[in-house]
Order: structure tokens, then C-alpha cells, then sequence
């Protein structure tokens, strides 16, 4: 699309202030440039993440420069070039990390933490990607996990958009991977992508579980938080990384740290939005690199749960809230939801 044919406006989800899903509604705004090093993108589809929640609620704000608007990861097609960005071109499909502004029809993004939707992912279900894979790589793989072929991963919330990340790409690197979960069904969804055990913690105590089939986690991804920290300790084998991506229990805890001490433990933890963009760079160019191959070999696949139209944006959080679905909840554009319906 030449930039003469780029709208001046366009539309948006606008947060009124912070509260509950209905503060979400529709709204419109100029369409943004794109600064030396961004790529401007029509969106057709922005994943739904708990920090957008966290953000809507008014407990996650936005970092120095970033858009105000909701919005963590989109896919979409590339419009528009600025200037110092060498390898995309108008026309091209793309996935993308932002630093907000995701609920929107155009979004100015990083160039460098832009991918190619996978081989085989149909564009719109590409959306639901990069927030997860960008933060199970970096967590698990790169830094405080260091998860190698043989050990034992234990994923807290298996069903989730993190948890069904992390289970995947466990197995496709060849750890042995334990996930808790409840009720069945989730369970069962567990087991689908790959989970060689699952807990089901309405009835079972992953400690004792973990334990005895496995003699200890090496890593432990984790986003309960409260009293999981402890049980976490307990659950880990010596020399364990435990990681810490959220805390649906609370982060303020009471706890023995002499364990941690004794056992070796590293205990780490990191939110993604608020990392350095050269960071951020290397984790998008190993994905590229080392990940986004095994979609096109089948050991990887986008798991959509459920596509709204922006403008149904308060029940997509709604939903998300409820924490009964299995994977991704997107957001597709009205007028390419319009067109489809």
C-alpha cells in the first residue's frame, strides 16, 4: 500500500479508565508513522494476554514512549517502511511483538522484533504468537531456565496461552514435561500437546507427584505464585531453576528461604514489555532461527481457542477473566471479521 493510500484515522479499543471489561469501547485516533527502524502494519488480528488485562485494570501501565492503547502482539501485513529497516517490504505478512497499541487497525512497530508468521499458521491465528513464544524462549531457553534434552520441566496452568507454549516447546526439545491443571478436560488438553504427566490439582499434590515420578523439577515455570512459591522449593530437584512469570495467588509471601540455599536453587522471574529492544531483537532472531522451523515440522502448532471482533473486545477479556479456555483468545479487525462473516 503506497502511503498516499493510508488512511489518516483509524479505529481503535480505547480503555475509558481503568475498571472491568466494560471500559473497554470503541474508539479512533490518527494513524501512526513509523520512526527509523519500524515497520508500520495494518493488523488483522491481536492476541488477548494477561497483561492486558493487568493494564485495563490499571496495574500495568505502559512504559515511557509506548502507546497508551492495549495490545502486546498482532499479525497483519506490512504498509509501510521507515527508514533504517532493511529486509521487509510493503506487502509482506508479518507477526509482530509491540510495546502496545495492538487494539488497533495500524500499528508502528520495532522492525527487529517482527517475524514471518510460521509456515503453515494462517495469518490471523499468527497473532496469538509472539507474546508466548518470546517469553517461554527467553525464560526457559535462553536465561534462568536453561532447559536442556533430559530434564524435567514442570509447567504451572498447562492449558494457558504461556503454560500450552512452554508444554510444547518442552517436548519439541526434548525435555520430559510434567504441567498441573483442572478439570479433566484441561487436562486432557494437556496431554494433547505432549505432556508426559499431569497433575490435576483439584485432586492430586503435584509435589508428591513430581517427586516421586521424577525425583525433582530441574525447571519450574510458574505463574500462581502465593503459596506455589513454597511448594514450588519443594517440588524442585538440586541445582533447579525455578521461574516466576506471574502471580494469579498473590506476590506477597511469608517463606523459608533456607531450602533454596540448601538445594542450589535459583529462583528468577522477568516481565517481557519492559526489556531493552536489543533484547528483545535476539530472542525474535533465535525464534526465527531455532523455533519457528518446527511449525513447518509439525512438532509446534498456533493454538486459537477463539477469534471476536475488535468491537466485542470487553468479552474477550470477559472470557479471558473466566480462565476456562484452553490457548489463545484474538482479536481480528471489524472490517476483515465484516468481510469473513
Amino acid at each position: 500500500m503506497p502511503p498516499s493510500e493510508i488512511p489518516a484515522t483509524m479505529a481503535t479499543v480505547e480503555m475509558r479508565e481503568p475498571g472491568g471489561p466494560g471500559m473497554l469501547l470503541p474508539g479512533e485516533r490518527p494513524v501512526p508513522r513509523p520512526a527509523p527502524g519500524e515497520l508500520l502494519i495494518e493488523v488483522a488480528a491481536a492476541g488477548v494476554n494477561g497483561p492486558d488485562l493487568m493494564q485495563r485494570r490499571g496495574l500495568y501501565p505502559p512504559p515511557k514512549g509506548a502507546s497508551d492503547l492495549l495490545g502486546l502482539e498482532v499479525s497483519g501485513t506490512v504498509v509501510e517502511v521507515g527508514a533504517a529497516v532493511s529486509g521487509w517490504h510493503a506487502g509482506d505478512p508479518i507477526t509482530a511483538l509491540t510495546n502496545g497499541g495492538g487494539y488497533a487497525e495500524y500499528v508502528a512497530v520495532h522492525s527487529r522484533h517482527c517475524l514471518p508468521p510460521p509456515p503453515g499458521v494462517p495469518l490471523r491465528d499468527a497473532a496469538g504468537l509472539p507474546e508466548t513464544f518470546f517469553t517461554v524462549w527467553s525464560n526457559i531457553f535462553i536465561e534462568g531456565g536453561g532447559l536442556r534434552p533430559g530434564m524435567t520441566l514442570l509447567v504451572h496452568g498447562g492449558a494457558g496461552g504461556i503454560g500450552s507454549t512452554a508444554i510444547q516447546l518442552g517436548k519439541a526439545f526434548g525435555a520430559r514435561v510434567f504441567a498441573t491443571e483442572s478439570p479433566a478436560a484441561r487436562c486432557d488438553f494437556c496431554r494433547a500437546l505432549g505432556a508426559d504427566r499431569v497433575v490435576d490439582y483439584a485432586s492430586e499434590d503435584f509435589v508428591e507427584v513430581v517427586r516421586a515420578e521424577a525425583g525433582g523439577a530441574d525447571v519450574i515455570l510458574d505463574i500462581v505464585g502465593g503459596p506455589y512459591v513454597a511448594r514450588n522449593i519443594k517440588a524442585a530437584s538440586p541445582g533447579a531453576r525455578i521461574v516466576q512469570l506471574a502471580f494469579a495467588l498473590g506476590s506477597k509471601i511469608e517463606l523459608d528461604l533456607m531450602p533454596v540455599m540448601l538445594k542450589r536453587i535459583t529462583y528468577t522471574g522477568s516481565t517481557l514489555r519492559s526489556r531493552p529492544d536489543d533484547v528483545k531483537a535476539i530472542i525474535a532472531e533465535r525464534l526465527r532461527r531455532e523455533v519457528w522451523p518446527l511449525f513447518e515440522a509439525g512438532k509446534l502448532t498456533a493454538l486459537t481457542n477463539r477469534m471476536l471482533p475488535f468491537r466485542e473486545a470487553a468479552q474477550a477479556h470477559t472470557l479471558m477473566e473466566q480462565a476456562g479456555h484452553t490457548g489463545k483468545i484474538l482479536l481480528v479487525a471489524d472490517r476483515l471479521w465484516d468481510i469473513s462473516a
